[in-house]
């Protein structure tokens, strides 16, 4: 397995300090900071609530997106070699990440959700045997490397199949659940 390094140090350009700053802009100047290598900020930034505020996190929250985004690399580089088509690679989807207060209200996201602090992601699953082979794999990670974990929540809305998946700095609860609705 290739090791993947992640800078946990990272720090966005001087112009996306300032939170009001960058959300004013409408240029899309996220994509370019790669958190992990195949997961951007903007990937994980992402909303299709538009807000006065933005959808800006903090250096703090970018740092738990970082963490995430191990997991994630890991995830995406396990689920190919077990599962993946040989003739391309298959990417793991977030479909949402970050939120900040705002976007979590008007998207519906329970209050203290792990979302408001970058320490969660949903991933798009194709269906329920995806959503399975994700959820052993994180947990495997997590019982292998000795990681904690805070919530790995398979869930479903009709005909559609997500995993909600998250990692705190400290006090991880291991909350595993499924929602199938």
């Amino acid at each position: 397995m290739n090791e993947v390094t992640i800078n946990m140090k990272a720090k966005l350009s001087e112009h996306l300090a300032s939170p009001s700053e960058a959300a004013l802009s409408q240029t899309n100047e996220l994509d370019g900071f790669r958190l992990s290598p195949h997961f951007t900020l903007a990937e994980l930034t992402k909303t299709s609530y538009h807000t006065l505020g933005g959808n800006i996190p903090s250096h703090v929250a970018i740092e738990n997106l970082t963490r995430l985004c191990l997991w994630l690399e890991i995830l995406r580089e396990r689920y190919n070699r077990l599962y993946g088509d040989a003739t391309r690679e298959i990417p793991v989807v977030i479909t949402s990440g970050y939120r900040s207060e705002e976007v979590n209200r008007l998207c519906g996201g329970a209050k203290g959700s792990n979302h408001l602090t970058g320490c969660a992601v949903d991933i798009r699953c194709a269906g329920p045997e995806q959503m399975i082979r994700y959820a052993c794999i994180l947990l495997d990670m997590a019982d292998e490397n000795g990681w904690e974990l805070d919530e790995l929540i398979q869930e479903k809305r009709g005909t559609t199949y997500w995993l909600h998946f998250a990692v705190r700095p400290s006090n991880n609860r291991r909350k595993i659940l499924f929602d199938m609705r």
